[in-house]
């Protein structure tokens, strides 16, 4: 092997043992979370220390139109200087040939980090705790659906059929009949995680037809905020081996449960490596308290980065497994914030607001934000909810024109994302909400055509 591929983690080393490698894809998210970059010869890869993309890449809506007002400089669409992150490299085992992939991070030409880049908004959140004395841990959800393929959008999405033939079998939360119903799909996901080097923490069926939540360790955030990314990409492209759709849609379906993102955080303080959740005694401290009441006051004006779409708020409906309020709880799945039972070195506070959606490095930066927030301002939360939150009152918005409005005047907020960043994503997301409502839907011909 070469040099430079000798120094790669040890699951890109053992993939090409014994082969020759072909092509390197070099890519970044975009907003949405899409990789977007280059695939070039491993030759030529081995060979260069950076490549370049226009930063416009940024200004693309989900539709593929753009958003030129969001360039401060007139959209004249420079390059950004591309370089990468050797550590994130792993195989692409779907592809015919023998290829890795690189995430790169975006610099513009002065070199300086392009601030509206979400792997670099991420690591910006990051280092806010860093200096601190913390290091910020978190642990993803990834919910998601197989559906049959859907190839024209005038038809609903519909479940994929299972080995019995039965959409509806795979309706049963946490059977591993329902599992099996798609067992080669899932087994193409365990084969291509162990060759990328990820570890699963547990596959499981979710409540609706065909839904399935994969759970990673806990870990650094940009760290798993990567994973997932990839792990988007791979459950894609396994489930079209195998003639079905994964969606990541946080309400594919009319009358099943939405997709969710959940997050886990917990702090350690980086001199003692101690939970700063946890006190000597093993209760719940100050910090704990402040986190919690941190994500009570910032979640609604983060919402849009959370829940990026205006399908995303068809989620929030009570009784199908979302929450609508920021209600806190212990080991309460109703509440939008809940408390899992651990033990006090293991203490996490669970966003179970973000939705599948969102772009992670995003989702996950924006819930981070709330929190130190939080414990920056010394915020406390309300008092623990008791019963079950859906019979309560809703606390954030339910539509995303609103929603913007609210991350429009979150200053405090925009500030510790990035005041770049806030500029462009609300640029862009304002610009796609006027698009959806250009769209006149089903719905409004049936029950408005010939009744008003």
């Amino acid at each position: 092997m070469s040099d430079w591929i000798q120094s790669l983690p040890e699951a890109a080393r053992l993939y090409l043992e014994g082969r020759r490698l072909d092509e390197v894809e070099c890519i970044i998210s975009d907003l949405p979370g899409i990789a977007r970059g280059k695939a070039v010869p491993a030759s030529k890869f081995a060979r260069q220390s950076e490549f370049h993309l226009p930063n416009s890449i940024f200004f693309q809506t989900i539709t593929g139109g753009w958003t030129p007002e969001a360039d401060a400089d007139n959209f004249v669409e420079p390059d950004m200087i591309l370089k990468p992150d050797m550590s994130t490299t792993t195989a692409a085992p779907w592809t015919g040939d023998w290829t890795l992939q690189v995430i790169h991070d975006a610099f513009d030409r002065d070199g300086e980090p392009v601030p509206f880049a979400p792997r670099n908004v991420l690591k910006q959140v990051v280092a806010l705790y860093h200096a601190q004395g913390w290091d910020p841990v978190v642990a993803p959800e990834m919910e998601f659906y197989l559906v049959a393929r859907n190839t024209d959008p005038g038809k609903p999405i519909e479940a994929m059929m299972g080995r019995t033939g039965r959409p509806a079998a795979a309706r049963q939360a946490y059977s591993m009949s329902a599992v099996d119903e798609y067992g080669p799909v899932i087994d193409d996901i365990y084969d291509f995680a162990e060759a990328q080097g990820f570890e699963i923490d547990g596959i499981t069926q979710e409540g609706g037809a065909g839904q399935v939540e994969i759970n990673l360790r806990h870990g650094d955030p940009v760290k798993l905020a990567d994973e997932v990314f990839f792990f988007k990409r791979m459950i894609r492209e396994a489930a079209l081996r195998h003639d079905c759709f994964a969606t990541f849609m946080a309400k594919p379906i009319e009358g099943e449960p939405g997709s969710a993102m959940h997050i886990h955080h917990s702090v350690i303080d980086r001199e003692t490596g101690r939970n700063i959740f946890s006190g000597p005694q093993g209760g719940e401290t100050d910090a704990f308290f402040n986190f919690l009441g941190g994500l009570q006051r910032n979640l609604p004006a983060a919402i849009p980065v959370l829940a990026p779409y205006v399908n995303s708020y068809r989620r929030y409906v009570k009784d199908y497994a979302a929450p609508i309020n920021l209600e806190w709880a212990r080991d309460n799945r109703t509440t939008g914030l809940r408390i899992p039972i651990a033990p006090p070195h293991a203490r996490r506070i669970e966003n179970r607001v973000a939705g599948m959606d969102c772009n992670p490095y995003l989702g996950i930066a924006a819930s981070l934000a709330c929190g130190y927030l939080g414990l920056m301002d010394e915020d406390w939360p309300t008092k623990q909810f008791r019963g079950t939150a859906y019979d309560g009152e809703g606390d954030f918005p339910q539509i995303l024109g609103e929603a913007l409005e609210r991350f429009d005047a979150a200053e405090r907020l925009h500030e510790t994302l990035g005041r770049d960043f806030a500029r462009v994503y609300a640029a862009v997301k304002r610009n796609e909400y006027e698009e959806f409502l250009q769209i006149i839907s089903p719905w409004e011909r049936e029950h408005l055509l010939l009744n008003v």
